[in-house]
């Protein structure tokens, strides 16, 4: 169904599938490259064929436990011919291997029932990752590019794979091979071919020469190209997906993909709060938690120092001054003001390219820096050692001895036996995480990536092994935390999937670390855990975030369950409580946040066995005139918190449709708005308000479920009721309430409850609660003129009508033109009346800049200017709805004396033609 839902086809314990081919005119014909497990040797790699759609698979093709399949290429117009890359490859924690004596390039011409290796001209011995590609032009020139020692480069065969040549030697091509290494022939030109590296290029004399092609992003990886038009191609890279129509000169934008991949998050303290973190391989990011626009755009972010794979540390206080990091040891202090980034690096030293062990400090890629809670001047930052500065990086302290194991065996070069590399990545022996006690100065805690625990409570001069017993030894100790609840109290969130385990580690101390419990029942074994977070709301509230998603325990870790909502199904790498709000950052689908914690914090077991629970909503902050929860074009715009108070409930089951549900905000004891799952009848309702005002945006029957549910009030009062179809030049939106406590109702099933509401002001607007109410006295004013005067065209236009359908009546009946005349004087005393209340030649947005407003938009004018910002109303505004407001009592004192004396005439003679009279009602809805 294109996508809409999947289904597991097996090869599950192959884990890394590198390509899948399928038959072009047998779909059920399919082919897998699996390369198998990256942390660990496996008997399931190899290629694998099925001939029924994946209902059950054959190897067809397999070398060891060692080496995988990393390529495979099926022949445009021979699908029996088939070549693919074998492997030798695995990763440690402290290394990447890449080749070996059993690397190879194989070919079957019998749809993979046997296969040969090829060696005719191609590198032997010791062999890394190798790339495949078969022209479609010219079937039988098969290109390949092949890591090796001295003999690395393209290759090109001209018989089908018989016998090659080296066609190309460029570094260019094959830096940092195990990385990339992937090769494209065009399908039209058979000397034209791509290669696929730090850059993207391409060959126009058989690989002789490549150019480089310029693409939006670095690092790539994997290229379409048309079959049929080789100008239009799909390529991807470390920042995205792109599109080119004309052969890779121009390229769509990746900026449209909310798909970066964050290592760690951490908030700032303004309102609304930033969130920050470093996107692998591409900028830091401080981007606002919520935006007075129609989404989070490009202008509510920036890059804050550091690059993309460090912690970052934003300055209590003055968040423009922020803190970040980036591999091989750099740190830099961001201003946001001045716009300068100084490098503060404890020691600087050019890490890249150096073993471990020769550096004076092994600072891995995702090093920690940690402002004190304590004292916004002292910034730790981690290496085998703690280190602290007191004055923003000018000096550094050594506060720890080495907290590693420090196995000199694991800080070697990574990479070889061909091509040696040292990015920052595979730096062992460090501290990994590190967390200052927020309730005691000096008690810090640090765990390496090497299994190790340690915790000082006196600022560094002693420090004490707390390892949890029963631990993995060489487990990565990747997040620590202190509960906010008790300073003896801290979690571990440990993970050994680089020693191919899978397994959930978490645990437990409550004194200290003097001894720990195991806390992660519940969570599958497959969902490896990077974090775990206490609710500072509520103890013994747990959030934890796994390879697959989101968890949550209420009872201090002794069970979890999922709680992923809408939350994709992706790696969640770090957590953060700001605000009641739970922020998280994942691998691949960016920053994600759950608006709102306050059912959790009062939610018990016993409430999902009562008929109905009202929650009591958290206290909510009066935002701009602007907010929305439109999330805009996908990707293009981060979506906006739902602008307004949470209301949320539990039910036991759906409502039924004879026992509705009914919310309820009030005022006091006033009701300002009703929401209700009652669905009203269209008929019945149009028969009622025919001819009367309406609110064509009257707030639509809510949806409530078994479960919690959660309803939006933006804090507004009903908008006015309109006549139908009306054209509004500026808001039709009731105000939004003044600061205050207000109760929320909520009736079902014969129960009745409430919980008060509180609305706050803006913490940095300049007005005062009591300036907030003048302006909602004022626009609630306005709005009931405006729907008083929107009423009283309802009630002329169906007065109009009724004159109208009489006289025609009357006329049908023989009893004279009397009548009519009479009727037609009256109407037309009724239409100078409306014309005074609204301008009937209003028929589209624009044209109240060609015919001039009438008094309605005169009140809605004056909403505008009052509703534009959290301010008191000038004295002009005030002035000037006097004047208005005094026009529409004139305005309908007349209408009165119409209706009380020329319709009383006219309805005195109708009874005289025994004709049912006219009959005028008001219905507004304030009343």
């Amino acid at each position: 169904d294109a996508g809409k839902t999947w289904k597991n086809v097996g090869l599950g314990k192959t884990h890394q599938i590198s390509r899948v081919r399928v038959h072009p005119k047998n779909p059920d014909l399919v082919y897998a490259a699996a390369q198998g497990h990256v942390w660990a040797s496996n008997p399931e790699r190899g290629i694998y064929r099925s001939k029924d759609g994946g209902k059950t698979w054959e190897r067809v093709l397999s070398v060891s436990d060692k080496t995988g399949a990393c390529d495979l290429a099926m022949d445009p117009t021979n699908p029996r011919i088939l070549y693919a890359g074998m492997w030798q490859a695995y990763r440690k924690p402290w290394g990447l291997i890449s080749g070996g004596t059993e690397s190879g390039l194989y070919r079957s011409t019998d749809g993979g029932d046997t296969w040969k290796k090829l060696t005719e001209g191609l590198p032997e011995g010791i062999v890394g990752i190798i790339g495949v590609t078969i022209s479609a032009a010219r079937p039988e020139r098969v290109w390949a590019i092949i890591e090796s020692k001295d003999k690395g480069g393209v290759y090109r065969s001209d018989d089908g794979g018989e016998k090659w040549t080296r066609v190309n030697t460029e570094n260019k091509l094959r830096q940092r091979a195990w990385y990339y290494s992937r090769i494209y022939a065009d399908p039209k030109n058979p000397e034209s071919v791509y290669v696929l590296n730090t850059g993207f290029y391409r060959s126009n004399d058989g690989g002789k020469t490549f150019n480089s092609i310029r693409v939006p992003h670095g690092d790539n990886h994997d290229l379409w190209i048309d079959p049929d038009d080789p100008q239009r191609m799909i390529e991807s890279n470390d920042g995205g997906a792109n599109v080119s129509f004309n052969g890779g000169r121009t390229w769509s934008s990746i900026g449209n993909q909310p798909t970066a991949q964050f290592y760690r998050v951490i908030t700032d303290d303004r309102f609304p709060y930033w969130v920050y973190g470093a996107q692998q391989d591409n900028t830091t990011v401080a981007i606002a938690s919520r935006s007075r626009g129609q989404g989070i755009g490009l202008t509510d972010w920036h890059p804050v120092g550091g690059c993309e794979s460090g912690w970052i540390a934003p300055k209590p206080k003055n968040p423009e001054v922020v803190f970040a990091g980036c591999y091989g040891g750099s740190i830099t202090r961001y201003d946001h003001k001045t716009g300068q980034t100084r490098q503060v690096m404890a020691w600087p030293q050019l890490a890249i390219g150096q073993a471990p062990k020769d550096l004076k400090y092994r600072i891995q890629w995702n090093a920690p820096i940690v402002i004190s809670p304590h004292d916004p001047n002292t910034l730790y930052h981690a290496a085998q050692v703690l280190l602290r500065s007191r004055d923003e990086g000018q000096s550094w302290q050594e506060i720890s001895p080495d907290l590693t194991r420090n196995d000199k065996s694991k800080q070697d070069y990574s990479g070889g036996p061909i091509t040696r590399d040292n990015t920052g990545v595979e730096v062992y022996d460090v501290i990994f995480t590190v967390v200052e006690s927020p309730h005691e100065p000096g008690t810090i805690w640090a765990g390496t990536d090497d299994g190790l625990v340690h915790v000082t409570r006196d600022g560094g001069s002693n420090w004490q092994n707390v390892t949890p017993k029963g631990i993995p030894e060489w487990i990565q100790i990747n997040s620590i935390e202190v509960s906010p609840h008790d300073k003896a109290t801290a979690y571990v969130a440990a993970t050994m999937y680089k020693f191919d385990d899978f397994r959930p580690y978490l645990y437990k101390t409550g004194n200290y670390g003097k001894t720990w419990t195991r806390i992660d029942r519940g969570i599958p074994t497959d969902a490896f855990t990077r974090v775990v977070r206490e609710d500072p709301s509520r103890r013994d509230l747990l959030y934890a975030g796994t390879e697959t998603g989101l968890y949550v325990s209420f009872d201090g870790g002794e069970g979890w369950q999922p709680l992923q909502l809408n939350l994709p199904v992706v790696p969640i790498t770090d957590l953060t409580i700001k605000e009641k709000d739970l922020v998280v950052a994942t691998q691949g689908r960016s920053f994600w946040i759950l608006d709102d914690l306050t059912p959790l914090h009062e939610f018990q077991p016993e409430i999902s066995g009562e008929r109905v629970h009202l929650f009591r909503p958290r206290p909510t902050v009066r935002m701009g005139e602007s907010d929305s929860d439109d999330e805009g074009p996908v990707g293009a715009l981060g979506k906006n918190p739902p602008g307004g108070v949470a209301v949320s409930y539990w039910l036991k089951e759906k409502p039924a449709e004879k026992q509705p549900l009914t919310i309820e905000l009030l005022d006091g004891e006033k009701v300002i708005r009703t929401y209700t799952t009652e669905k009203k009848d269209k008929d019945k309702d149009k028969e009622e308000t025919a001819g009367a005002a309406e609110d064509e945006n009257a707030d639509k029957p809510i949806e409530a479920k078994a479960g919690l549910n959660r309803l939006t009030w933006d804090m507004r009062i009903l908008k006015p009721a309109l006549i139908p179809k009306a054209v509004v030049w500026g808001t039709r939106e009731g105000p939004r309430v003044a600061p205050g406590t207000y109760k929320v109702r909520l009736k079902y099933a014969g129960e009745t409850l409430t919980q008060l509401v509180e609305v706050r002001r803006h913490p940095e607007v300049s007005a005062t609660d009591e300036d907030l109410k003048s302006q909602f006295r004022l626009l609630s004013d306005v709005r009931d003129q405006i729907e008083e005067a929107h009423d009283a065209v309802a009630r002329i236009r169906d007065a109009k009508a009724q004159v109208q359908a009489i006289g025609d009546r009357a006329e049908k009946l023989g009893k004279g033109t009397a009548l009519k005349e009479k009727g037609k004087v009256l109407s037309e005393k009724l239409t100078a009346i409306e014309k005074k209340l609204v301008n009937p030649e209003l028929k589209s947005n624009q044209d109240i800049l060609n015919f001039p407003p009438a008094l309605d938009h005169q009140l809605i004018g004056i909403a505008v200017a009052v509703a534009s910002a959290d301010s008191k109303p000038t004295d002009s505004s005030w002035t000037y709805y006097k004047e208005v407001s005094g026009k529409l009592a004139s305005i309908l004192a007349e209408l009165d004396a119409v209706f009380g004396r020329d319709l009383v005439d006219f309805n005195a003679l109708v009874r005289k033609e025994e004709i049912p009279p006219v009959v005028v009602v008001s219905k507004k809805k304030s009343g």
